[in-house]
C-alpha cells in the first residue's frame, strides 16, 4: 500500500480529465508530477507540484492550473485541497485514511512496504572485492555494509538480485602474497623469515606458513622461487579468501557469486571482450598524450593497443594492451563486466572505494559500449572511515601489518551496530565511527535510539498480554481504529503511511542510507508519543480501564514496530525486543 502513489494516481487522472477538457493542452509530459509530504506539516497531509511542472509547457499561470485541478480532486479520501503560494497545492486527507495505513501495515507484516517497482529486473551488486592478501581491515567494512544493504533494498523492491565478489588474483599483488607466505612457511621450519620491504608483513600469514608446512614438510626450502611460486600463490589465495568469507560471514554479509579475475585469463573471454570492442571501430593503435603536470621519470612515448573510450563520455582514451603484448589492469576488467552481460543481467552496479574515482567515466565509457547503451552501470563510490576510540583516531596500514580489522570492529561494537552506523552517510561522504559513541546510550546514537523504539514496542505488547489484553495481529484488526484521534497519534500513522514511498525512492536512488534515517525519525516521533503520555494519561499506549482504546493505540504501536522491523531488516541488523 503507497497511499502517495495512489493519490498520484489521482492527480493524474484529474490532469487527464483537464486536458480532454481543454483546460490543458494535450500531449504534456506529467513524468514529473510528484505527490509528497509537504516540507511543514502544517501545510497539509501531502503536497503536488503539478501547476508548477506543467505552468511552462502548458503556458499557464501556476495557480490557475492548480485551482481548476483543485476543482477535479473529488476523491473521498481527499478532505480539501488548497492553493498555496505560487501553485503549489496542499492536500488534506480524512483521518480514517490514516488509521487505514495501521491496518495495512499490521496486514502486511514483513511485506509491508514490498514493491514491485523492480519488475523482477537482473541485477547484479558487486560489492566488497578486496585484493585477496590479508584480512578484511576496516576500510572494507563500509563498502560491504552498503553493498549488503543496497542488495536486500533492491530485493524489497522487487528486483532480481545477484551478490557478487570479483576475486582480484591476476595481478603482481598475489606474487607479493606467495613470497610473503613463503617467508612464513620457512619460519614454520624455525628459519628466521625474511620479510623485506614490500611484503606482507603481518601475522596473519603465520598460520598460513604451518599450513605450508603441514602440506610441504620442508621440501620447499632452499628451492627457486620458480619451483613454488604457483603452488603457494594459490594455496594462500584459497586461505585468505577463505579468512575474507569469515569476515563477511561475521557481517551478516553473504554473496551468491565469487568470480576470480584469473580464470579471465587464458579463457579467451578477455580476447572476446576486446574483439567485440574492435568490431565497433572502438579500438585501434595510438599514442597517449603525456600526464598533465609534472612528467612521471619513467614516461615515454609509446604506440600501444587503445580504447576509444571518449566515444562513450570518457575524457580521454584508455591503455588496454602495453606496448610488450600484456594486459592492463583495466582489459580484464573489461572482459569481467561483459561476462556480467552476457549472464543477462539487466543492470549494473559496482561498489568502489573511493580511490577508484578516476575508474568510474572509463567502466561506464566500457559497459555502455559493450552494451550498446541496453544496460546500465551505477558506480558507487565509498568514501573513506576514520576510526576513532574515545576521539583519539587509529591510524591503519596494511602493509606495516598494524592495521584494524573488519573482525575487530565487529568484536568489539557488534554487527548490528557496526553495520547500522556504517549507514548513517551518505556513501561518498567521509563517516566517522567512535567506538565510545557508537556503545553510547543517547539519542545521539542513532542505532541505539531506533533499538530502543524497538524495544518500547515490545514492552507495550507485553505489559498489553500481562494486564489480559489480545494483542494478537487478529485482534488488532478487528479494534476500533476510531480510537485513535489525538493528532500526535495521527502523525505518528502518517509516518507510518511514508513508509513504502521511503522504500521505492530509496530503492530508485541506489541509496539505504535513506532507510537508517527514516528509522531514526520514525522512532523519535514514537518517543515523543510515550513522552507525551508521562503528561497525559489518554496517550498511554495500555488503558487500564479501557481494552478497546488499549488495542487501537497498540495497533498503532504495532504498525511502528512493523515498520522499524522491516526497515531494520533492509539494513541487515535484527530487531531489539529489550535493552540490556
Amino acid at each position: 500500500m503507497n497511499l502517495f502513489t495512489d493519490l498520484r494516481g489521482t492527480v493524474l487522472a484529474a490532469l487527464e480529465q483537464m486536458t480532454e477538457a481543454g483546460e490543458l493542452p494535450k500531449g504534456l509530459d506529467f513524468s514529473n508530477v510528484a505527490v509528497e509530504p509537504p516540507r511543514d506539516p502544517a501545510h497539509g497531509d501531502m503536497a503536488t507540484n503539478a501547476a508548477m511542472v506543467l505552468a511552462k509547457p502548458a503556458r499557464a499561470k501556476p495557480r490557475d492550473i492548480a485551482e481548476k485541478l483543485a476543482a477535479r480532486l473529488t476523491d473521498p479520501r481527499i478532505s480539501s485541497a488548497e492553493v498555496a503560494g505560487p501553485g503549489f497545492l496542499n492536500l488534506r486527507l480524512a483521518p480514517d485514511i490514516w488509521r487505514g495505513v495501521v491496518k495495512a501495515a499490521i496486514e502486511g507484516g514483513e511485506d509491508f512496504g514490498r514493491s514491485q517497482i523492480g519488475a523482477d529486473i537482473r541485477v547484479n551488486v558487486e560489492f566488497v572485492s578486496a585484493n585477496p592478501t590479508g584480512p578484511m581491515h576496516v576500510g572494507h567494512v563500509r563498502g560491504a555494509v552498503f553493498g549488503d544493504a543496497l542488495a536486500n533494498l533492491l530485493d524489497f523492491s522487487g528486483h532480481d538480485v545477484t551478490r557478487e565478489y570479483y576475486i582480484n588474483d591476476g595481478g603482481a599483488q598475489v606474487d607479493v602474497l606467495a613470497r610473503s607466505a613463503y617467508e612464513r612457511y620457512r619460519e614454520a621450519n624455525g628459519l628466521e623469515p625474511a620479510i623485506s620491504e614490500g611484503l606482507y608483513p603481518g601475522d596473519y600469514l603465520i598460520p598460513v606458513g604451518e599450513a605450508l608446512k603441514a602440506k610441504y614438510g620442508d621440501t620447499l626450502l632452499n628451492k627457486p622461487e620458480e619451483d613454488w611460486l604457483d603452488d603457494i600463490r594459490e594455496f594462500a589465495t584459497q586461505a585468505m579468501m577463505q579468512m575474507i568469507r569469515d569476515d563477511l560471514d561475521a557481517l551478516g554479509v553473504r554473496m551468491d557469486v565469487y568470480s576470480s579475475e584469473k580464470a579471465l585469463y587464458g579463457s579467451g573471454k578477455i580476447e572476446a571482450a576486446i574483439e567485440r570492442l574492435d568490431s565497433m571501430g572502438l579500438i585501434y593503435r595510438g599514442v597517449l598524450e603525456p600526464p598533465k603536470g609534472k612528467l612521471p621519470e619513467d614516461w615515454e612515448e609509446r604506440e600501444q593497443m587503445l580504447f576509444r573510450s571518449t566515444a562513450h563520455g570518457d575524457d580521454v582514451d584508455r591503455p588496454i594492451q602495453k606496448s610488450d603484448g600484456a594486459w592492463t589492469y583495466f582489459a580484464p576488467d573489461i572482459a569481467y563486466h561483459w561476462d556480467k552481460i552476457d549472464r543477462g543481467f539487466d543492470q549494473l552496479i559496482d561498489v568502489f572505494g573511493a580511490d577508484h574515482g578516476g575508474y568510474v567515466k572509463r567502466m561506464n565509457a566500457a559497459v555502455k559500449a559493450l552494451s550498446n547503451g541496453r544496460v546500465p552501470l551505477d558506480i558507487k563510490l565509498i568514501q573513506l572511515v576514520k576510526l576513532f576510540r574515545n576521539g583519539e583516531p587509529f591510524k591503519m596500514s596494511k602493509r606495516a601489518g598494524t592495521f584494524v580489522t573488519l573482525r575487530d570492529v565487529v568484536e568489539e561494537a557488534g554487527a548490528d551496530v557496526t553495520r547500522f552506523i556504517m549507514l548513517t552517510r551518505k556513501n561518498d561522504a567521509p563517516l566517522d565511527f567512535d567506538f565510545a559513541k557508537v556503545l553510547e546510550q543517547s539519542k545521539d546514537n542513532p542505532v541505539w535510539y531506533v533499538q530502543y523504539a524497538s524495544a518500547r514496542v515490545h514492552s507495550v505488547l507485553r505489559r498489553a498480554r500481562e494486564a489480559g489484553i489480545d494483542v494478537s495481529d487478529k485482534m488488532l484488526l478487528s479494534a476500533d481504529l476510531a480510537r485513535i484521534s489525538h493528532p500526535a497519534e495521527l502523525d505518528l500513522a502518517k509516518k507510518v503511511a511514508e513508509w513504502p514511498r521511503l522504500v521505492e525512492h530509496a530503492a530508485r536512488a541506489h541509496e539505504p542510507h535513506r532507510i537508517a534515517f527514516f528509522l531514526y525519525d520514525i522512532a523519535s516521533e514514537l518517543h515523543s508519543l510515550w513522552n507525551r503520555g508521562n503528561d497525559d494519561a489518554s496517550l498511554r499506549f495500555v488503558q487500564d480501564d479501557d481494552f478497546a482504546a488499549s488495542q487501537a493505540k497498540i495497533a498503532l504501536v504495532r504498525a511502528v514496530g512493523v515498520v522499524i522491523s522491516c526497515g531494520l531488516g533492509i539494513l541487515g541488523v535484527a530487531s531489539a525486543e529489550e535493552m540490556r
